[in-house]
């Protein structure tokens, strides 16, 4: 995934301590470092880690796929997902949170950028140190209406800063960093979205919230402020290169002018969309945007909403639907897929001269496919193609992140995923049974 889109044939990767320090022919690197020990073989499918750029980590996973999907997703957000993390405690966090991220890293996700911790985002951090996996964090803020975790601006703006002071100077945290984030939609005042913009760009840092994912922050802002969201938060002067808009769906032309003015990224997570039937198909522009140069990411969002975190699954989706919807094979390819996830990923961002190819002084980031599934068999001459039509998390062996090896011969290595998995479903099971939902 560098600017070439190179692909290496019989070619090997050396890491030194957390960066990659040597790429070229394996013969000639196997000279140089004869006693070096070696991870995947001749036959194996080598990437840059995958970017999960929108990823709820709290409270969704330890009730994975119950919430139905027959129901509307205000329904699922007010009957299932709030009254949840009514109930969360500081240890769920630190579950719910580790068992996203174990799945992450399985399945190549080497960065997940947290949508928003409801409660407690220092259980988040503990969990990304505890896998070993590289992402943000930060905490919800709303200011209008009513929920877990509302308050004044001031208060909002507060545990802002209290939580970028903490994390982002926090020498021991080379893995994690702290986002501003606000819940989003409608649920902001002018006040609180200017403000915590400029946090974010006052500690060169950046911010995400939600946005039209449906239909209802459309009508909610042409009914308060006269104009549609990105329009009305445009004037404000919120938007630009340091906001990532999570979703984005229901947007105009002049919605798509403001993005692409300001350099606003976004976030799709097409997974989600068809699950809570939001209207991808019939009103997305996910795919206009990327045509027109917008800085563009991918994201698996909730376990009740996309469900499974795999970025190979998301990334073919996506690539599918803008194809099919342009009813044009050559508006993007398997390569498009694989960048949004890798390179295009990591500069929507922000983080494209730290991750998102395999290149000498980045970050050692890297996942190791294995090749003797039934999905490779046979090989293709083009294992681009093959990885992303074909093929999805489950070929993943091997998973290098920051230097370290976190994930071995398909397991994660720094979790006991036995002991996990039990604890995941015993909680999960309480939670619902409390809901009167088990």
């Amino acid at each position: 995934m560098n600017a070439k889109r190179e692909v290496l044939i019989d070619s090997a990767i050396v890491v030194t301590n957390e960066i990659i320090s040597h790429i070229g022919q394996f013969d000639e690197i196997h000279r140089l470092f004869p006693d070096i020990a070696t991870i995947g073989d001749s036959s194996s499918v080598i990437t840059p880690g995958y970017i999960n750029a929108h990823q709820h980590l709290t409270a969704d996973r330890l009730i994975r796929s119950a919430i139905p999907d027959t129901i509307s997703s205000n329904e699922a957000i007010f009957d299932w997902i709030v009254p949840i993390h009514a109930q969360i405690t500081t240890n769920d966090d630190f579950l719910s949170a580790t068992a996203s991220l174990v799945e992450a890293v399985t399945n190549g996700v080497t960065f997940t950028l947290e949508a928003g911790t409801v409660a407690n985002p220092h259980e988040v951090v503990r969990a990304f140190n505890n896998v070993g996996a590289r992402g943000t964090v930060s905490r919800w803020g709303w200011d209008i209406g009513d929920g877990p975790q509302t308050g004044t601006t001031s208060e909002v703006l507060a545990k802002q800063l209290a939580l970028l002071t903490e994390v982002n100077d926090h020498t021991a945290q080379p893995l994690v960093r702290a986002w501003v984030s606000l819940v989003g939609h409608d649920l902001m005042s002018d006040e609180l979205v200017v403000k915590a913009s400029q946090l974010a760009r006052d500690h060169n840092t950046h911010i995400t919230f939600h946005i039209s994912p449906h239909s209802g922050d459309v009508e909610s802002y042409l009914r308060r402020t006269g104009n549609r969201p990105l329009v009305h938060l445009a004037k404000l002067g919120v938007l630009g290169d340091h906001v990532l808009l999570a979703h984005a769906v229901h947007i105009d032309d002049a919605e798509v002018d403001e993005i692409l003015r300001t350099r606003t990224a976004v976030v799709s997570c097409p997974w989600a969309y068809l699950r809570l039937a939001q209207g991808i198909t019939g009103f997305g522009r996910h795919a206009q945007l990327a045509k027109n140069g917008a800085r563009i990411a991918l994201g698996c969002d909730s376990e009740n909403a996309g469900d499974a975190i795999d970025m190979l699954r998301t990334a073919s989706l996506f690539v599918g639907l803008t194809r099919d919807s342009a009813l044009d094979p050559q508006i993007a390819s398997a390569y498009d897929a694989l960048e949004l996830i890798t390179i295009r990923g990591a500069q929507a961002i922000g983080m494209d001269h730290l991750i998102g190819s395999l290149e000498v002084g980045k970050r050692a980031d890297v996942v190791v496919h294995q090749t003797n599934g039934p999905q490779w068999t046979p090989l293709s001459p083009d294992p681009i193609l093959q990885l992303i039509w074909a093929s999805d998390g489950r070929s993943v062996s091997d998973v290098v992140i920051n230097g370290r090896q976190v994930v071995r011969g398909g397991v994660c290595t720094s979790v006991d995923q036995t002991a996990l998995r039990a604890e995941v479903a015993a909680r999960g099971r309480q939670l619902l049974a409390n809901l009167g939902k088990g």
